[in-house]
């Protein structure tokens, strides 16, 4: 971390970002950002009467004023804060770790300075998977799952077990067991396959189908499908309140981001309360019911193979 760093600029036209990343090439633009915006970057004349101010954004340098840095993270300091709290250990050995992570908390934390995710709590208890991977803040994790989706989270423990396990994701030879309570009866399964791509006439993440929505052909020109395979069986039917529910069970191989939610909410099976795809509200719920049971793979370092299985949410003993 940089901290307490005095800048006297010397030439000027240049956007006080710009200048930042060059005299310290460590940080990253989204740390400039940041530090700029909570206002650790001040700004003076370069006399030593004229006031400092914190730097507004966007602000291009004229040249011959002083910069005082107090606090700008370095691209090291990207990674997950430990935070002690409980975990729900599922498996551990020297190279892997399981957990089951409950609903309504998110994997990993979006910001160094973030906690309240599950990356923290295994950081804090295992230091070792705090560096690893190739996405700093996910620290080891091998996938990600919803903030509101329950169960499964595998991460290794070495840098080697990361490269073998995610070379099994990468090759789509992992077998991913979901539980996915929808509205509706359902009566025989299927495969659902679909080409998703991010919504951006939205704020937020949503996915859609590629080749049947109401964008432009301008709006879509820079976005990438990504192929989704699902298959699906009913396993159980309950009624609440009068409306019917199937149970089903979801298989994947592939990691599309909210690729059973969407899939599902395409082919008219929308998993119970994911108001974000169309089901109704549920009064009192929190989250939606997608749960991920097991995983099927290869274990790193034998090479035998394993199945790692959670128990069952409340809401799947029907």
């Amino acid at each position: 971390m940089i901290k307490n760093r005095t800048i006297q600029v010397k030439e000027g036209g240049v956007r006080l970002d710009a200048a930042l990343l060059h005299v310290f090439p460590s940080t990253t633009r989204a740390f400039v950002k940041d530090a700029i915006a909570s206002g650790n970057v001040l700004i003076g004349a370069g006399t030593p009467s004229s006031p400092q101010r914190k730097a507004a954004k966007g602000l291009k340098l004229r040249g011959g004023e002083t910069l005082v840095v107090r606090e700008l993270l370095e691209a090291e300091d990207n990674l997950a804060l430990p935070e002690p709290a409980p975990l729900s250990v599922l498996f551990e050995d020297e190279a892997l770790l399981a957990f089951d992570k409950p609903a309504g908390m998110p994997v990993q934390p979006l910001s160094c300075r973030e906690t309240g995710t599950l990356m923290n709590r295994v950081v804090a208890r295992y230091p070792e998977c705090r560096p690893l991977g190739d996405v700093p803040l996910m620290a080891g994790a091998l996938h990600r799952i919803d903030a509101d989706t329950s169960g499964l989270v595998l991460v290794a423990r070495t840098a080697d077990a990361f490269e073998h396990l995610r070379a099994q994701f990468a090759a789509q030879s992992v077998k991913k067991t979901y539980l996915a309570l929808v509205e509706g009866a359902v009566a025989v399964g299927g495969t659902l396959e679909n080409d998703l791509i991010h919504d951006p006439t939205l704020p937020f993440c949503r996915m859609i189908d590629a080749h049947h929505n109401r964008l432009t052909h301008a709006q879509q020109a820079n976005l990438r499908s990504l192929h989704a395979v699902t298959t699906f069986k009913p396993i159980g039917h309950t009624t609440v309140e009068n409306e019917e529910r199937t149970l089903l069970e979801v298989v994947i191989y592939t990691g599309v981001t909210h690729q059973i939610r969407a899939q599902l909410a395409l082919a008219g099976m929308h998993i119970v309360n994911d108001r974000l795809y169309g089901a109704f509200a549920v009064e009192g719920q929190t989250g939606h019911c997608l749960h991920a049971l097991s995983a099927a793979f290869r274990h790193p370092v034998s090479n035998d193979p394993m199945e790692i299985r959670t128990s069952l949410p409340a809401w799947a003993r029907i």
